[in-house]
């Protein structure tokens, strides 16, 4: 049996002390009170003499050498030994310099953020661009070979993302219009100008909110499902297993999602825009005494076409960003349940993001036009 770990001081040289015995984890209270009844300095630790060692006698040979102020180098220990100890020691030392290492101020800690988020924005951009590039060029080769096209998966796309978000995307738009009735309402009623809601309702749901509501629906309700979709598929490897079929993933997966939204979103945004007109409709009949045939012929006498052709050219935009990011997002999934729920979260996020920024962009642009 090892014997039991001691250090003593040499009768000969005060200054150096001898360490021998087994050092390792059985020891530990042993090991612990030589540490604490060492008192005074030494020069040199003389560790030649211990028969065993592991990385808990190494670390009481650090903490003895810090307790009498001996230098790491001053520590003799048998060539088998000295390995150990120095990975003990490496890995004490950058610890202690990682908890010496200063702080930085929180406004660098902001602006790494933002520099970061920048970044990795400007990565999901080229990537999105990319991704569209490489759907449009699958779009064009199979346009040509009617063979290949997926008339069924398209009709069932349509039927998930436009019919079924129907009675949802109606409903929204008629509060809506209730409420911009009601809120104009407030404003004009001061004017003697209640008339004048009826304008401000058709305007702002012909041009934004018939079509933005609508997209917005669309980008928490269907690009989640998209990504939730495909990232499952891919963490079960069904992506592989067409891949090795010699199945075209873009062509299978994202064409019949991205034709489906670029057809249904227009419907929606038309079905949702009248909804708003109803919503709008029933608050100047119930609360503002204004004729339902009043309120059409102002609608009839003050709307131009062009108005509702700047909503409607949005729609395939917003369809079309919606619908690539839920796809790249689910290709993106890395396997794992947690994935997947990251990358819906993502995919939601984008998607409503890069519609607003699409929709003012639009709205500068038709303005420069004087449409």
């Amino acid at each position: 049996m090892p014997e039991a770990p001691r250090i003593d001081r040499d009768p000969d040289q005060p200054e150096r002390l001898v360490a021998s015995g087994a050092w390792w984890l059985d020891a530990a209270p042993d090991l612990d009170q030589l540490v604490h009844r060492l008192d005074g300095s030494a020069e040199v630790l003389d560790a030649s003499e211990i028969e065993r060692l592991d990385a808990a006698g190494a670390l009481l040979l650090l903490r003895i050498a810090e307790r009498v102020a001996i230098d790491h180098a001053a520590i003799n220990l048998q060539p088998e030994h000295q390995a150990l100890f120095d990975v003990v020691a490496g890995a004490m030392r950058s610890e202690s310099e990682d908890q010496e290492a200063p702080l930085p101020p929180l406004w660098q800690e902001w602006l790494g953020d933002i520099g970061r988020a920048m970044t990795g924005a400007g990565g999901n951009l080229r990537l999105m661009v990319g991704f569209l590039g490489l759907a449009l060029a699958r779009f064009f080769a199979t346009v040509l070979r009617p063979a290949e096209w997926r008339v069924t998966a398209t009709v069932h796309h349509m039927q998930q993302t436009g019919l079924n978000a129907l009675p949802l995307a109606a409903l929204l738009s008629f509060l809506v219009g209730a409420v911009v009735a009601y809120l104009g309402a407030t404003v004009l009623r001061d004017f003697g100008a209640v008339l004048f809601v009826v304008d401000l309702i058709t305007y702002s749901f012909l041009r934004e909110f018939g079509v933005l509501l609508t997209a917005i629906l669309l980008a928490g309700r269907t690009a989640s499902a998209f990504t939730a979709q495909i990232g499952t598929m891919k963490s079960r490897e069904e992506i592989d297993a067409m891949r090795t079929l010699g199945l075209d993933p873009i062509v299978v997966l994202v064409l019949p999602r991205l034709l489906a939204l670029i057809v249904m979103l227009p419907i929606l945004a038309l079905l949702a825009t009248a909804a708003g007109f109803l919503g709008g409709l029933a608050v100047c009949v119930l609360a503002l005494d204004i004729e339902p045939s009043m309120f059409l012929h102002r609608m009839q006498e003050m709307v131009e076409l062009r108005h509702y052709l700047v909503g409607l050219a949005k729609a395939p935009l917003f369809a079309a960003t919606i619908a690539l990011i839920g796809c790249l997002e689910g290709f993106k999934v890395a396997g794992t349940a947690q994935s997947v729920g990251e990358r819906t979260t993502s995919a939601v996020v984008q998607s409503i993001t890069w519609v607003i920024v699409i929709d003012a962009l639009a709205a500068v642009f038709f303005m420069e036009l004087g449409w």
